[in-house]
């Protein structure tokens, strides 16, 4: 799968993602010029996990976005569709419990997380309102969501240039670092068509999150957006 579209069909994206498990870490920090590893502790401090508290970590691919949760003592969850990412994981966070799953269809039982993140993984989804409506489900009452996503920069020259970055720079760099570059192509198209700011709180707020806000990182290049489930 080379081109981007709003209709993802599982199998091909999970293909995907276990052709580039073994140097995605590498490579996204390569291609993000050193900001992933910012926007992972934003995505940490917006979770805020406590000691005890249980966090699922969806799209965790190898668990390096986990760790901030385990490190602050919650029981955390990553939870992943490809294969090849979750058996990358397994190999260097043996003690993790990472799980199988799709974010449309969650193994897990109503309630029964207190936060639930999601980094760079929604706009790969089949189905957006159908995962955040499973997020909803099992969070329990007064959880939180928190989603790190690619976004729109809020600078209309700063966006030219980002644009013309995905589209003619991205792709030969992923070339040199990535195992799988066809992928980051799709990557590139996929952040170009994916809702800005306002739209993801809207899907947000109609799939039953309440006190939805978000903030930009790196200029609008990334958005967090949080969300909590109304008491019962």
């Amino acid at each position: 799968m080379t081109r981007a579209s709003l209709d993802k069909q599982p199998q091909e994206v999970a293909a995907m993602f276990d052709d580039v498990a073994e140097r995605y870490d590498l490579t996204n920090d390569v291609l993000s010029l050193g900001q992933a590893r910012l926007w992972r502790r934003a995505v940490a401090r917006a979770v805020e996990a406590r000691p005890g508290e249980r966090v699922l970590d969806l799209a965790a691919g190898t668990a390096t976005s986990s760790l901030p949760f385990v490190d602050a003592g919650a029981y955390t969850v990553p939870c992943d569709f490809s294969l090849g990412m979750l058996a990358a994981g397994k190999r260097r966070h043996p003690w993790l419990p990472l799980t199988a799953g799709d974010a449309t269809r969650l193994p897990f039982r109503d309630g029964v997380f207190d936060a639930v993140t999601i980094s760079f993984g929604l706009r790969n989804v089949q189905d957006t309102d159908a995962a955040l409506a499973e997020m909803l489900r099992v969070t329990a009452p007064g959880g939180r969501v928190v989603i790190c996503e690619f976004s729109h920069p809020t600078w209309a020259p700063f966006r030219t240039v980002y644009t013309e970055y995905l589209m003619r720079a991205l792709p030969p760099v992923a070339d040199r670092v990535s195992s799988s570059p066809d992928a980051y192509t799709y990557l590139a198209e996929s952040i170009r068509a994916w809702p800005d700011q306002p739209a993801l709180a809207r899907r947000l707020q109609q799939a039953g999150w309440g006190r939805v806000a978000w903030r930009n990182l790196s200029g609008g290049i990334v958005a967090l957006h949080r969300g909590t489930r109304p008491a019962a």
